[in-house]
C-alpha cells in the first residue's frame, strides 16, 4: 500500500523546520502550521512564503503542541542530542497518542521504511520537527537532503503506482 501524503507542517524555525517546508514545496506537496505570535524566529521573522498560522502566544510551546495535534503523525529530524524543543515535540507527540518516528540525521533513514511508516499509520498530514539552525549548525542542509529525497519518493511512489494501474489491461 502505498503512502498518501497529503500536507506537511512544520513551525517554521530555522533549521530542521525551514528545510522540511521548503523540500514540501519543491516536490508540490501542501504546507501549513503553526507559528509563533509575529512569525516569530531565531533569525527574526519567518518568512511569508511560509503558509503558517501564529499562535495568540510568542512562545514556541504553543506552535509545537498544535503543529502535533493537527497532524496525523511527526516526523523528528534530529541531529545530536535528543534535547529542548526537539524532545518537547516527541513528548506531546507521544503523550497526544500520535505516531512519532524519530531519526538521527547522521544514520539517514531509507525512502521505503519512510513509506512503510507512512502507510502503517494512515499519515496524511506530516508534521515535521527538530533542532535549529542556531542550536546544530549544519542541520538545515542536512535536513534538506533527507527530507528532499523521502519526499520525492513518496511522490514517485504514487505517480508510478498510478501510471502501473493506467498500464495494465482492464
Amino acid at each position: 500500500m502505498a503512502a498518501r501524503l497529503e500536507k506537511l507542517i512544520s513551525g517554521g524555525q530555522t533549521g530542521v523546520d525551514r528545510a522540511a517546508l521548503d523540500a514540501a514545496l519543491e516536490v508540490g506537496i501542501e504546507i501549513e502550521g503553526w507559528c509563533p505570535k509575529r512569525r516569530r524566529a531565531e533569525d527574526g521573522t519567518i518568512p511569508e512564503r511560509y503558509p503558517l498560522t501564529e499562535t495568540p502566544e510568542r512562545g514556541y510551546r504553543a506552535r509545537t503542541r498544535r503543529n502535533v495535534e493537527d497532524a496525523d503523525g511527526t516526523l523528528v529530524l534530529n541531529w545530536g542530542p535528543l534535547d529542548g524543543g526537539t524532545a518537547l515535540t516527541v513528548r506531546h507527540a507521544r503523550q497526544a497518542g500520535k505516531p512519532c518516528l524519530v531519526v538521527q540525521l547522521e544514520d539517514g533513514l531509507e525512502p521505503a521504511v519512510f513509506r512503510a511508516w507512512l502507510a502503517d499509520h494512515s499519515i496524511g498530514v506530516l508534521n515535521v520537527a527538530g533542532p535549529r539552525e542556531g542550536k546544530r549548525p549544519g542541520v538545515r542542509a542536512a535536513a534538506l537532503a533527507c527530507m528532499t529525497a523521502l519526499l520525492r519518493a513518496v511522490v514517485f511512489e504514487g505517480r508510478r503506482d498510478e501510471a502501473t494501474a493506467l498500464e495494465r489491461p482492464s
